[in-house]
């Protein structure tokens, strides 16, 4: 009998590179217990979801399903958007009876909404998981369909009524299993291979997200001159700016994206210079490496990635510069304390112990492992 497992969840990198760590952890549960196991993954039927889920190899089958966005203001776009979730839903009904998988795993997204709706009802059992500090709506409505709500923090529990604590569990953020067996060596043979680069200055990696972030981009272009007097600079940009940042030299070293071979660079990097969505935070955590967080504020977000960034700040992990304080003077400030291999070191420490405890996609694949056992 093969067991089916559906994932649900999309719209951005940090709703899908969970999912492939989790799922990617099933396939090897199953192999030790010799079990036939098909992952099928519901994204959204538009944007980078296929791409990023095909490439990756971890899911059997990709299926677009239809999704609109849940607004917190008045606008339009949210009564067509009703009609593009009802298709949603009816797609994921049907889609789910023809599969009946054993569980529906669901990582975020306004996307992942009507296959749990759609689960629920079929009494499919579901699993839903928060990578944020502080839960978003998707997560709050999925909660309601949920047998288990998986949280990557202790203090994430207190934003969850009563009647739900006691499906609530505290996981961590799964990170991809090639965290955890990473290559320095092959991280500097990547970047560095053929170049005639100076590798006694510390290499900071600059990292914007899947899509990248203009705001980052404009601080190292600003302050670029500087920067390669100090470092070495490998910077992804996101390609939506791949034409704003300058070409390759000497200590500066661009890149739209880096997927296969990130984890060897993060453990060859020495400092991170990034935005603070969860993924990015919880790499840099089990790699052991300090960082300085530029999280996106502003009306556009619901500050998640503020909350982010001030867990990691008030446990040493990282310097934060958010809002007005995301400029070049506080920016030279964080790096130049940086450059201290003590800090660096004392810094690293207390990343690496953030994420010490568990290793979370396992620690999920089992959560839904044992889920299926006992059906």
């Amino acid at each position: 009998m093969i067991t089916k497992i559906v994932f649900a969840g999309g719209g951005t990198g940090g709703h899908i590179y969970p999912g492939l760590a989790i799922a990617d952890e099933l396939k090897t549960l199953a192999q030790k217990n010799n079990k036939d196991i098909k992952i099928y993954w519901f994204g959204n039927s538009r944007g980078m979801d296929r791409t990023i889920v095909e490439k990756s190899g971890s899911a059997d089958c990709f299926i677009p399903v239809p999704s609109g966005k849940l607004r917190r203001y008045f606008s339009f776009q949210n009564i067509l958007d009703v009609f593009k979730i009802f298709a949603g839903f009816a797609v994921s009904f049907f889609r789910l009876l023809i599969i009946r998988p054993q569980v529906l795993f669901s990582k975020g997204g306004f996307v992942s909404v009507p296959p749990c709706a759609a689960a629920k009802i079929l009494g499919i059992p579901v699993f839903t998981h928060e990578c944020d500090f502080t839960p978003g709506l998707a997560t709050k409505i999925n909660s309601r369909f949920a047998s288990k709500i998986l949280v990557s923090y202790e203090e994430t529990k207190k934003f969850f009524s009563k009647d739900k604590l006691n499906k609530l569990i505290v996981t961590g953020n799964p990170v991809r299993p090639v965290f955890y067996n990473t290559d320095a060596e092959k991280g500097r043979s990547f970047l560095f291979e053929g170049k005639n680069a100076d590798l006694s200055k510390p290499l900071l990696l600059v990292l914007g997200g899947s899509l990248g972030a203009h705001q980052l981009n404009e601080l190292v272009v600003e302050n670029l001159d500087w920067l390669k007097e100090r470092f070495n600079v490998v910077h992804q940009c996101g390609a939506k700016d791949a034409d704003f940042v300058p070409e390759s030299q000497d200590s500066y070293y661009p890149y739209p994206f880096i997927y296969e071979q990130m984890a060897d660079v993060i453990a060859f990097s020495d400092i991170i210079l990034s935005r603070a969505g969860a993924n990015t935070i919880w790499e840099s955590s089990v790699s052991g490496k300090p960082s300085v967080l530029i999280p996106l504020c502003g009306s556009g977000t619901r500050g998640d990635q503020v909350d982010n960034a001030r867990y990691f700040e008030e446990r040493g992990a990282a310097f934060v510069l958010a809002g007005g304080q995301a400029d070049s003077e506080n920016l030279k400030e964080c790096l130049s304390k940086l450059l201290d291999t003590k800090v660096r070191k004392e810094m690293a420490e207390k990343a690496l112990a953030l994420s010490a405890s568990k290793r979370p996609a396992l620690y999920i694949a089992e959560l839904i492992f044992n889920q299926i056992e006992e059906r």
